[in-house]
């Protein structure tokens, strides 16, 4: 079922005793409030166990920022998707431009990992995006479109129906730009086209696709006005309690 979503992605900017400050502010935030999209925050892994306790009773749900391609052995370091579920995450956030660019994972490895996470009861946050030489050589539909084949295309339409796509320009994210609107209901409309075209209308009809790229509380109305977006995945703006309530409150 389509979903409107609000999802923070902290990455490697607070520590432990911060994530937990946060999360207990922004629960006293949301108290009393009528929402209308659900509240994700993504996390590192040493936060998660902490975080989701400092979150039970609340409305907000907790993510991992990544997981390994591997079920369990030998592998120094990495985090199972089963690891990631014990800690009470539903969500993990896979596919992101900079796990992409910096750890050369391919479609092949996210793959695995999208299929690791679902086997373990985890909903994929996948991000799909171009970056700025491949927009201004107009390829950013081929882009989006080459991504999806590569990994979530593989599901069963069951298993599609449980993934939460999220499109981010890759030349918007921590830059201060941020796509139009209609750039973003642009490719939104034919990321939910391609999707339709694969699983049937219905399916696309359901799927969430989340905007990555400099959202803000400024911009979120506009943005997430767009009959295609159906929330944001937000960086920078979701490290503090002022600048994330009011993205969620964009919903109201």
């Amino acid at each position: 079922m389509r979903k409107n979503i609000v999802a923070g992605n902290w990455k490697m900017n607070k520590t432990l005793s911060e994530g937990i400050s946060f999360i207990g502010e922004l629960k006293a935030a949301l108290t009393g409030k009528s929402l209308h999209c659900d509240v994700i925050i993504g996390a590192p892994f040493i936060h998660l166990a902490s975080i989701a306790k400092e979150a039970e009773g609340s409305p907000i749900a907790i993510a991992a920022e990544n997981c390994a391609d591997k079920a369990e052995g030998a592998y120094t370091g990495e985090v199972s998707a089963a690891q990631v579920a014990s800690t009470g995450a539903r969500y993990v956030i896979l596919g992101h431009s900079e796990r992409r660019a910096y750890y050369h994972e391919d479609g092949a490895i996210l793959t695995d990992k999208v299929r690791l996470a679902l086997a373990e009861g985890l909903a994929p946050i996948f991000c799909i995006g171009e970056v700025k030489e491949e927009r201004e050589a107009g390829k950013h539909f081929e882009v989006v479109e080459q991504q999806l084949e590569e990994a979530v295309f593989s599901l069963s339409a069951e298993d599609f129906g449980k993934v939460v796509l999220a499109y981010e320009p890759v030349w918007a994210i921590g830059t201060g730009l941020t796509a139009s609107s209609a750039q973003a209901q642009e490719i939104h409309a034919h990321i939910r086209s391609l999707i339709a075209k694969k699983y049937g209308a219905q399916v696309a009809e359901d799927c969430t696709i989340l905007y990555g790229g400099s959202c803000n509380a400024a911009n979120a109305k506009e943005l997430f006005s767009q009959p295609d977006v159906d929330g944001g995945l937000i960086g920078g703006a979701s490290l503090s309690v002022e600048k994330f309530l009011p993205i969620i409150e964009a919903f109201n």
